[in-house]
């Protein structure tokens, strides 16, 4: 429950920073001091491999903090039970007194779960949302397509998908 609190708080942080960027300069121009001339420098320079630079660089830090602030042994061992359960439930799928057993024992599971992998959330969330707001004011300036056809979003998010896939598999990340 601790971490669902504090990840409460820094979600309607995050949501203040969003609904606010425009309204308040002192959250906005810090942001723009300090991106305009190096990833903006960075996308001035090519579009096409800035992108594939920062998302790389961000899911590299995203998985970091995660393999860092979440315990990857007991992550791993839930994971392992929770696998072993799915298996049984697909046994008894027919037996309603033991499928509902299985069933109860695989939602115990979850709290601890969301418990150990909310909390690098709570690290990451603002940070990618002032890079959300920068890259949406930037590319509202430069409306230019990544790869030739690619809004700024969906180049994002695949290659963020990619790069994190890679990073998951490479620094053996839960």
């Amino acid at each position: 429950m601790k971490s669902t609190n504090k990840l409460l708080i820094v979600m309607a942080l995050s949501l203040a920073i969003a609904f606010y960027w425009d309204k308040l300069a002192f959250i906005k121009n810090p942001i723009h001091a300090a991106f305009d001339p190096s990833i903006g420098a960075l996308l001035n320079w090519n579009v096409d491999i800035g992108m594939v630079i920062i998302a790389a660089v961000i899911g590299l830090i995203i998985i970091l903090v995660q393999k860092y602030t979440t315990d990857q042994k007991t992550l791993r061992e839930i994971k392992k039970e929770q696998k072993l359960l799915q298996e049984e439930i697909k046994k008894y799928k027919n037996d309603q007194q033991k499928f509902l057993e299985l069933n109860k024992k695989q939602l115990e599971l979850w709290p601890k779960t969301m418990d150990i992998t909310l909390r690098p959330i709570v690290y990451t969330s603002v940070p990618i949302i002032l890079f959300f707001r920068w890259f949406n004011d930037y590319f509202a300036a430069n409306p230019v397509k990544i790869f030739g056809f690619l809004g700024w979003i969906w180049a994002y998010l695949i290659l963020s998908i990619i790069f994190t896939s890679i990073f998951r598999k490479v620094f053996n990340v839960a």
